[in-house]
C-alpha cells in the first residue's frame, strides 16, 4: 500500500496495560516504513522509542484529548509523514478527530475499541460521543460478540453497520508449553506439586481473591496443591491478609511482577490457570476480553474463566476451558479440582487450547486483517462483520445483548 499508516493513542509504552501492549505488537508487526505513531509524552520515553524501527511522535500534552490544539498537532504530523490512513488504537474519545484529520489528507479511518468504550455505551453522555464516532470513521472494531454487542447499542444504523472484529494475538513461539516452566518452579519450590497458576494484574475485578477462599476446599481434595499468583497491584495487600486470615500460607506462592521476557515461564509452570474475573461497578467495570486466558491456553495449559463481560470469548467450553460465575468460590474450587484429579483431560484441553490459539489468534493473521481494513481502496464495510453475531437492531438493551452474546458463545463451542 502507498502512504502510510498513523497510529494515534494514549496507550503506548512505557506506561504499561493491555491496550499498550496491543498498540505496541500491531505497530512493530507493520513494515517499519508504514508506520507512524502520534502519542503523549510520558517519563522515559526517549529511552523507549529509541529502540523502535519507525518512529514516534511525542505530544507536548501528558494525555490526549481532541482539543484543537491536540487535533492541530496530530494533523501536522499525518502532513509531515505522509499518512493517509489512521488507526486510533482506542477509539473513544480520540476518534473523535477523524474529520480534522480527513481536511490533512487522511483517506481511512480506523478505530479499535476495548473494554472503556463498553461502558461507555451506558453513560448518557460518553453514549453521544461514541456514537459520533461511529458514524464518523471508516471502519470501527470490536474484540468479540460481547463487546460488540455493547458497543453497538448507542451506534446509529451507519455506525453498526461498520463494526468489524478485531483482536490482539498471541505469539505462540514465545508462550508454549514447556518454556521455562521447570526452572521456575525449582527457583520457587514449587516441583513435585499441583500447580494452579494466575498471571494478572491484581485489582478486585480479576478474583484472586475468590482463588484463595476457594483454596481451602482445594486443599481437602489435593492436599500437595499450591496456588502460584503472578503479578501485582492495589489488590495485593487485600489478597495478603486473606492469605494470612485463611491460614493457607504454605500453599500460596506470591510472586509478584516478573519482567516480561519471563513471563511465558511463570506460566509454564502451572497445570491449570484460572482468573476468575467477575464484573463490577454495577456493570461499568466488565473484562473485555482477557489475553491471559489464550497466552495460556497457547502454553499448554486448561483455562478457568470467570464470567465477566467478554472473557468467555477467550475459550471454547468444555474443549480448552470452563466458564464459572466469578463470584462463586465453591464453583471455582470445583473447577480447579475437577482439571487437577484428571491430568488426562487437563492436557487434552491444553493442547486443544494450543491448537485453537495458534491458528485463530495469530498477530501475522490479525495485523493482516489490519492492514487489509485501513487499505483506502477497500470498500467501506456496509454491514456488520458476521463473526460479532451482532442482535438484531432494536433489540432489548438489558437482556438482548447479553442473552444473544451468550447464544454466539455456544454456537462457537
Amino acid at each position: 500500500m502507498a502512504g502510510r499508516t498513523l497510529v494515534v493513542t494514549n496507550d503506548f509504552p512505557p506506561r504499561t496495560g493491555g491496550i499498550e501492549s496491543f498498540v505496541l505488537a500491531v505497530a512493530s508487526r507493520l513494515p517499519p516504513g508504514e508506520v507512524v505513531v502520534h502519542t503523549a509524552r510520558q517519563p522515559g520515553d526517549r529511552e523507549h522509542d529509541a529502540g523502535l524501527a519507525f518512529p514516534v511522535v511525542r505530544d507536548p500534552a501528558r494525555l490526549l484529548v481532541p482539543t484543537p490544539a491536540v487535533v492541530a498537532r496530530v494533523a501536522l504530523t499525518a502532513r509531515e509523514h505522509g499518512c493517509d490512513r489512521v488507526w486510533f488504537g482506542a477509539a473513544a474519545p480520540l476518534a473523535l478527530m477523524a474529520p480534522a484529520l480527513r481536511r490533512a489528507g487522511v483517506r481511512r479511518v480506523v478505530a479499535t475499541t476495548h473494554g472503556h468504550e463498553t461502558w461507555w455505551a451506558s453513560l448518557p453522555v460518553a453514549r453521544t460521543a461514541l456514537r459520533a464516532v461511529g458514524d464518523r470513521v471508516d471502519v470501527l472494531t470490536a474484540l468479540g460478540p460481547w463487546c460488540a454487542a455493547r458497543v453497538a447499542r448507542p451506534l446509529s444504523a451507519r455506525g453498526r453497520s461498520r463494526l468489524q472484529r478485531l483482536v490482539p494475538g498471541v505469539d505462540a513461539e514465545v508462550f508454549h508449553p514447556g518454556a521455562g516452566g521447570g526452572r521456575v518452579r525449582r527457583e520457587l519450590g514449587l516441583e513435585g506439586r499441583p500447580v494452579v497458576v494466575c498471571v494478572s494484574r491484581m485489582v478486585a475485578r480479576k478474583g484472586q481473591d475468590v482463588l484463595v477462599r476457594a483454596l481451602p476446599a482445594v486443599l481437602a481434595r489435593e492436599p500437595d496443591a499450591v496456588l502460584l499468583l503472578v503479578g501485582d497491584g492495589p489488590g495485593r495487600r487485600r489478597v495478603e491478609r486473606l492469605v494470612r486470615r485463611l491460614g493457607v500460607g504454605s500453599s500460596v506462592v506470591l510472586a509478584g511482577r516478573v519482567p516480561w521476557t519471563r513471563t511465558a515461564d511463570h506460566y509454564a509452570a502451572g497445570d491449570v490457570f484460572a482468573v476468575p474475573t467477575r464484573t463490577r461497578l454495577l456493570g461499568l467495570e466488565p473484562e473485555a476480553l482477557g489475553i491471559c486466558y489464550l497466552e495460556a491456553a497457547a502454553s499448554g495449559l486448561p483455562v478457568v474463566v470467570g464470567d465477566s463481560g467478554g472473557a468467555p470469548d477467550a475459550v471454547l467450553p468444555g474443549r480448552t476451558g470452563v466458564v464459572v460465575d466469578g463470584r462463586d468460590g465453591a464453583a471455582v474450587a470445583e473447577a480447579l479440582v475437577g482439571l487437577l484429579r484428571d491430568p488426562a483431560r487437563a492436557r487434552t484441553w491444553g493442547a486443544e487450547g494450543r491448537r485453537w490459539v495458534s491458528a485463530a489468534w495469530s498477530w501475522e493473521g490479525q495485523v493482516e486483517r489490519l492492514r487489509a481494513l485501513l487499505d483506502p481502496s477497500a470498500p467501506v464495510p456496509d454491514g456488520p462483520d458476521p463473526a460479532l453475531r451482532l442482535p438484531p437492531a432494536g433489540r432489548g438493551r438489558r437482556t438482548g445483548s447479553r442473552r444473544w452474546a451468550r447464544r454466539a458463545r455456544g454456537q462457537d463451542a
